[in-house]
């Protein structure tokens, strides 16, 4: 199963197994991960599961579609480079290692 470390906004890190075929979202609330509110349980209609992904993953990381680029507008202090949500990154086993950081808070 991949790994992926989540990074809470004060630095706190949590390395969890997320079964592939899940999304990165699913992971961080199946593992009550703090930080990724998933308001809208994965359905792409807000931006409370929005992370920065660390600078080594984001060329890496399938394109945004734009229905994500639409939610990221509503994001709390978007990054247009490193910001997704989390609820569209489909794990696979090329995700092992994925690192994402959880901004100040999910609006």
């Amino acid at each position: 199963m991949p790994k992926i470390t989540y990074v809470e906004h004060g630095g706190s890190e949590h390395v969890v197994e997320v079964s592939t075929g899940l999304t990165v979202m699913e992971g961080a609330r199946d593992n009550n991960i703090p930080g990724i509110d998933a308001d809208c349980g994965g359905a792409c209609a807000c931006s409370t599961c929005h992370v920065y992904v660390h600078r080594d993953w984001v060329e890496k990381l399938p394109a945004r579609e734009p229905m994500e680029e639409d939610m990221l507008d509503f994001a709390y202090e978007p990054d247009p480079v490193r910001s997704r949500l989390t609820c569209q990154l489909k794990v696979t086993d090329a995700l092992d290692g994925l690192v994402v950081q959880m901004p100040e808070k999910q609006i």
